[in-house]
């Protein structure tokens, strides 16, 4: 479906490669993998128009065409090793995707499956941020605990002793104090055709924020999928139906 009068895909990448939990896009959430977890959120989110997958891994293919992402490449090694750079990567689905769908995409989604707590209402503000504020790019964007600010950070000295990272760390004693800072939480990417594919950029330049009021988790460790399902099944913004069909079939 066509909205704003431009037409976007959905990318979601799945490497097979991945260190820190073996096979990491195949791992489950109450039963469903990471990648069908993504893909039945893209079923649900009704701006796209096609929804691909990009992996170098014949078993992440397989189980992508099992929930209904299409696979219509495979991606080169050289874009899927450990130190593969997102940009290009994404670069290489779009216009393959493009080559053999047959069509032009004005806009793309990236779409994370090391982050499985998004909900259709986070891609559609991505897009709706993207485009009806005008910037280049898009991002989802969670707030970082003040604990985990420059203001807090501690270094430890040759002397083991502990000294703030921050030179003024000492006066900011009281948690209000303490700017704001934000990162990236995986949840939604969104760029221009021309952000990315002629610039090579995805947020270094007028990336507009949306941010996650909610708690995230973002897939790294074994534990993290066991609390990933702990927050899915108390967040309202699921639901008992939303988690459900969400995870549990």
């Amino acid at each position: 479906m066509t909205v704003h009068g431009l037409s976007i895909l959905a990318v979601v990448p799945a490497r097979g490669g991945s260190k820190s939990i073996p096979r990491k896009n195949l791992a489950k959430i109450a039963g469903r993998s990471l990648i069908e977890i993504a893909a039945v959120t893209l079923s649900n989110t009704s701006e796209l128009d096609a929804c691909v997958l990009s992996t170098d891994d014949e078993e992440m293919a397989d189980e992508g065409r099992r929930v209904g992402l299409q696979v219509p490449f495979m991606r080169p090694a050289e874009l899927a090793q450990d130190r593969s750079r997102a940009a290009p990567m994404w670069q290489h689905a779009w216009l393959t995707a493009e080559q053999h769908l047959g069509t032009t995409f004005d806009i793309s989604v990236l779409i994370e499956p090391t982050s499985p707590m998004r909900v259709p209402e986070d891609i559609t503000a991505t897009i709706n941020c993207l485009v009806l504020e005008n910037h280049n790019a898009a991002a989802t964007a969670s707030r970082n605990p003040s604990h985990f600010t420059p203001e807090k950070a501690l270094m430890l000295s040759e002397r083991n002793t502990l000294e703030f990272f921050y030179e003024k760390g000492a006066k900011y004693t009281i948690r209000q104090n303490i700017p704001s800072y934000f990162h990236r939480n995986g949840l939604c990417y969104a760029v221009k055709r021309e952000t990315l594919l002629s610039d090579g950029n995805i947020f270094e330049n007028d990336c507009g924020a949306v941010i996650t009021d909610r708690p995230v988790v973002d897939i790294n460790e074994p534990l993290d999928l066991e609390f990933a399902e702990f927050l899915m099944k108390k967040d309202q913004r699921f639901g008992h139906s939303a988690v459900n069909k969400f995870v549990t079939g």
